[in-house]
């Protein structure tokens, strides 16, 4: 049975959940190679679809197509990848070593699925956080209801057709809509939600899946910081924050929301700055709308938003340092870099989200790690220093979900790293073998050998000779 998903009502999508928990009883017993069936049936439709990818997410952003085989269609291959080449180990049951006081047991760990997850997918990068999370739900054996984000209709509507191909509704089941939709799915008991977005919006996810005592990930965001000091080499801090920063056109959430540099090397990496953007991006002096090489904003909401915030921190007292003719109507917004940014305005109190880059200048360590620690823990920080003192220093006083030191973004694409944030920008992980265990219940087993056991001497009555057996057992082996 294929449902029409645009017109599914609310008693659908509960029949649709039903249908997979019978399902996913099922799977739970079904070989590994069953599940690496289904991730090969992923990784062929994408080495078919290529094209198609680019078009629907080009109609979405008109992101350049590279970018889009760099940033949707090259991290989701590698995860399929990655999991079918690790898959059978990871899901072997691993055995656990006993402590002496439990001599005599056996005991391993093994890797259940958790049953029916949900998947909820953003709208910055709509193909990758949808089908990402997707082959670790899969890998762990689960069955998955997936929401792409209504504001990328394009990529959500290929992603529909991509399921109705490869999977049954029992398997993987796609449903569109908006709000009143994913209010719907959250009120259903779901054995794991897995949630990319705002951590505004993480706290409803939470919130409802408490109400079911459901597991969650949250992959949020935040104000992550590049931090540049003195010995930094600028020209390669330059060419790598210009990447990072207005990739997607700054509409990513571990790009560097806000910069911290040195007062003595301000001028000259601003310089660099906008030269590497001149030369990634456009022609001239800025970025113009002709650019063939820069994305737009997804909506014309968020165009007015970023917008209202450079508004605010100039009126505060922000020097605009680059800028260039914004359109509306085609959701052009160039790069903006902005400096003697007041840390009490507005662009620094939320994620900003777009191709604003705020520039606050520092004189020592000490002002760094307060500016850092004032704001919500980010899901990613950047580091330019050849001082490693000056590094481990900002490691060790901070938090954030990563720390990529003489580069940005790139700790998302590694295999073998979790992926995540810490308090406001995210809780848990994913990616890899640890996407596969935010998907899988790690399930103890001891095994007692039959006849007599070591248990039996803490067993009633209390003798004052099991007394003293337990105070020697307390003093040398707790």
């Amino acid at each position: 049975m294929e449902a029409t998903v645009q017109n599914l009502d609310i008693e659908a999508i509960s029949a649709i959940f039903e249908k997979q928990k019978r399902k996913a009883l099922l799977l739970r017993s079904e070989p590994v190679k069953n599940r690496e069936t289904r991730l090969r049936k992923l990784e062929t439709w994408l080495l078919e679809n290529q094209a198609e990818l680019q078009t629907a997410i080009f109609n979405d952003f008109r992101k350049p197509p590279l970018e889009t085989t760099t940033s949707e269609f090259f991290p989701v291959l590698g995860e399929i990848r990655h999991a079918l080449t690790h898959l059978r180990s990871w899901a072997q049951p691993r055995k656990v070593d006993a402590p002496l006081t439990y001599i005599g047991t056996r005991s391993e760990l093994r890797y259940e699925p958790k049953g029916v997850c949900l998947i909820i997918a953003p709208w910055n990068y709509p193909f990758n956080l949808c089908i990402g999370p997707l082959v670790s739900c899969l890998a762990a054996g689960n069955t998955a209801m997936l929401k792409p984000s209504e504001m990328t209709p394009h990529t959500s509507a290929l992603i529909r057709k991509m399921m109705a191909m490869l999977f049954t509704e029992e398997e993987v089941m796609v449903i569109e809509g908006g709000t009143d939709v994913s209010a719907h799915l959250l009120s259903l008991p779901f054995d794991h939600i897995f949630f990319t977005g705002s951590p505004a919006v993480g706290k409803v996810v939470m919130k409802a899946a408490a109400e079911h005592l459901t597991s969650v990930t949250l992959e949020l965001g935040g104000k992550s910081p590049a931090v540049i000091d003195e010995t930094a080499d600028l020209h390669d801090a330059a060419k790598r924050i210009t990447f990072g920063k207005f990739l997607n056109n700054g509409q990513t959430c571990i790009a560097p929301d806000y910069l911290l540099i040195h007062h003595a090397k301000k001028e000259q990496f601003l310089s660099l700055l906008k030269e590497n953007i001149s030369a990634q991006f456009g022609s001239g002096k800025t970025v113009d709308e002709n650019s063939a090489d820069y994305a737009r904003i997804v909506n014309k909401k968020h165009f007015q938003r970023i917008t209202l915030l450079v508004q605010d921190a100039v009126q505060s007292g922000a020097r605009l340092e680059l800028s260039g003719t914004p359109n509306e109507e085609t959701r052009f917004l160039p790069p903006i870099v902005l400096s003697d940014v007041s840390i009490d305005s507005k662009i620094m109190e939320e994620e900003v989200f777009g191709p604003v880059l705020p520039v606050i200048t520092f004189t020592s360590e000490d002002e760094v790690i307060t500016i850092i620690n004032s704001k919500p823990k980010p899901l990613g920080m950047y580091i330019f220093s050849k001082n490693k003192k000056f590094r481990e220093a900002l490691i060790t006083a901070t938090s954030a979900g990563a720390v990529c030191i003489n580069d940005c973004v790139i700790q998302f694409t590694h295999p073998n790293l979790p992926f995540g944030g810490v308090n406001n920008s995210g809780i848990g992980k994913a990616h890899g073998y640890y996407g596969f265990l935010s998907f899988s219940n790690e399930k103890p087993v001891v095994k007692q050998k039959s006849g007599l056991s070591n248990t039996y001497l803490f067993y009633p009555p209390y003798t004052s000779v099991k007394k003293r057996l337990v105070d020697f057992i307390v003093k040398w082996f707790a």
